[in-house]
């Protein structure tokens, strides 16, 4: 009898790798569309917009490298400069400080168990669902100095009417108000927070004797820090490029009251043709957020409570 012949071993298409090595492909193949995603929307615009910073772009034509001139002209010479940079701090720290304190105690009273509870959380929450252009419309009216409804209340109450976003003092504070009637998100932030306060040592502060203050500020405030430096972090983050609020309610005005950062990047980009000068705002302000951003992280440490810390 003849032998039959060994099976020829069977030649592989793929390469045989170890688990490890595949869950580490598959990993990066789906995280991919992410990373392409960053690079092409987010990172290559960001050096496009540096590199054009350094050029004297008109738009419709070609640019012209001129160095540090449009970064010089902003510091020296540019009239608006100063004023968009003092019209952005100011409403940057003011909303920002005022949200937190008025956001925390709307919570506070939401989060109390009464009848309605819920009714009223959800009246709390309807602003943030109202988009910016429609609410900004509709705080046109509110403040209209002659036929608006905060003039008529002011004029019932026997109070001298105020111009509010049409008056170079009052446009500012006029705009955070109506900020802070749409931090629906914040209170919500606010409002889980203080669900998770440990109730077994407010319980403590009131066997020994202590009232509401001394839980606010032994209990609730230090456990709350993380919430606080979460809103705050965001909060600059998006107080500083506003924009939709000025572009429609004042165009910038008056007086250049409003004329917010934002603004004045769409001003000298779309309106000025100058898109080298826009760029180099748009990167003083990304670097004005970084800066405060840093600066917030970097006081964190002394503040800021995290519950089951060592330290």
């Amino acid at each position: 009898m003849t032998a039959l012949p060994a099976d020829k071993p069977t030649k592989r298409f793929f390469p045989t790798y170890s688990l490890r090595r595949r869950e580490a492909i598959a990993g990066y193949f789906f995280v991919a569309p992410g990373i392409l995603g960053f690079l092409i929307w987010v990172f290559g615009p960001m050096v496009a917009t540096l590199l054009l910073s350094f050029t004297d772009w008109p738009i419709i034509g070609q640019s012209k490298w001129v160095g540090l001139d449009n970064y010089v002209r902003l510091f020296t010479v540019d009239p608006f400069f100063y004023k968009s940079l003092r019209a952005t701090l100011y409403f940057a720290f003011g909303s920002v400080f005022l949200r937190i304190v008025y956001t925390f105690l709307v919570a506070m009273l939401l989060n109390q168990d009464v009848r309605g509870k819920a009714f009223f959380r959800t009246v709390y929450y309807l602003p943030s669902i109202v988009p910016v252009v429609a609410s900004s419309m509709i705080w046109m009216w509110l403040y209209h100095p002659d036929f608006g409804l905060f003039n008529a209340i002011l004029k019932g109450m026997g109070l001298p009417p105020s111009r509010w976003i049409h008056g170079t003092q009052s446009v500012i504070p006029s705009i955070i108000l109506m900020d802070l009637w749409a931090a629906s998100s914040t209170i919500l932030i606010f409002l889980a927070g203080l669900q998770g306060v440990p109730r077994q040592l407010l319980e403590a502060v009131e066997i020994d004797g202590g009232n509401w203050w001394n839980k606010l500020t032994a209990v609730t405030l230090p456990h709350m820090t993380p919430f606080i430096f979460f809103n705050m972090v965001l909060g600059f983050v998006s107080a500083f490029q506003i924009f939709t609020q000025s572009f429609i309610m004042t165009n910038g005005g008056p007086n250049d009251g409003s004329l917010f950062f934002v603004l004045l990047i769409y001003r000298e980009a779309f309106g000025n043709n100058r898109m080298g000068l826009a760029c180099a705002i748009a990167w003083i302000l990304f670097l004005l957020i970084a800066l405060v951003t840093f600066l917030v992280f970097k006081t964190s440490r002394s503040w800021v409570f995290y519950y089951g810390d060592e330290e």
